[in-house]
């Protein structure tokens, strides 16, 4: 199923305002969903997520140990809104705006909407949440947006080293884990690091997160390339020249190393 949608969206990539319409419905059933799963499944059983989420929820649950009351939607609007201006000028526009709806779609729907529980065992929690809090970001990233939070540091670093920075965001979100553990006891860190191990794995499944591939284009002008290129994502290209076997044409050959992020909306270009 997932797989005829992303079919159905490649066969709107020539039309840009319906296929940004179908990115963005995709955007809100995430939010839609990722709210959802946070009320249903997260809250009974103490849970935090990965990324700025997790931070978040992490932060909510500490104070209100003090007795204060700071709510999840309001923290992952302060967490997010600052990373999201910073990297804005370093990495795919489309890309921040669709992040930018995603989270704050959540933080409204997290106001809005109230859903009850539907079990209060911990490994059905565990295993619905987890599965679902994968296919949410999973369809979040294949609008050619993402959650926000650790996917704007992650896509605004991998395009300054041009590598995946997989490993940190991991090591962070562990760092995170064992902390949460600290404050709230070793057993919801190890129900969350289950949630978020199904979570990651749907993810891996469904859709490449940080990878990173080489784009090549071979035409004989590359002006035109580059132009729509550059206009498009914020960092360079190599233009090689070369000779065509058959005919001993020049052309030039149009490379650039880029994230799976920002392949959608080049592809579209």
């Amino acid at each position: 199923m997932y797989h005829l949608i992303e079919e159905f969206e490649q066969n709107l990539g020539r039309n840009r305002t319906l296929s940004f319409l179908f990115s963005l419905i995709k955007i809100i059933l995430s939010a839609l969903l990722q709210t959802y799963v946070m009320q249903v499944f997260m809250d009974p059983c103490n849970l935090i997520s990965g990324g700025f989420t997790g931070i978040a929820l992490f932060i909510s649950r500490v104070a209100s140990l003090g007795g204060m009351n700071l709510p999840v939607s309001l923290l992952i609007i302060l967490l997010n809104v600052p990373v999201a201006a910073f990297c804005v000028r370093a990495i795919s526009k489309r890309f921040v705006l669709l992040s930018a709806i995603q989270f704050v779609l959540v933080s409204m729907f997290l106001e809005i909407f109230s859903f009850e529980p539907l079990f209060y065992d911990i490994m059905m929690n565990l295993l619905f949440g987890g599965i679902l809090w994968g296919f949410s970001i999973s369809l979040a990233l294949s609008s050619g947006g993402s959650t926000g939070g650790t996917d704007f540091i992650a896509q605004y670093v991998s395009n300054k080293i041009h590598r995946s920075i997989f490993n940190i965001v991991f090591y962070f979100n562990v760092a995170m884990y064992i902390a949460y553990g600290f404050s709230f006891g070793w057993i919801y860190c190890a129900y969350s690091i289950i949630f978020q191990f199904l979570s990651t794995t749907v993810i891996n499944k469904m859709y490449k997160r940080y990878q990173r591939m080489t784009l090549q284009i071979t035409c004989k002008d590359p002006k035109p390339v580059v132009d729509a290129f550059m206009e498009t994502v914020r960092h360079g290209m190599s233009i090689i020249e070369c000779k065509g076997a058959y005919k001993g044409e020049t052309y030039y050959i149009c490379e650039s190393v880029v994230s799976s992020f920002e392949l959608p909306e080049l592809t579209r270009h």
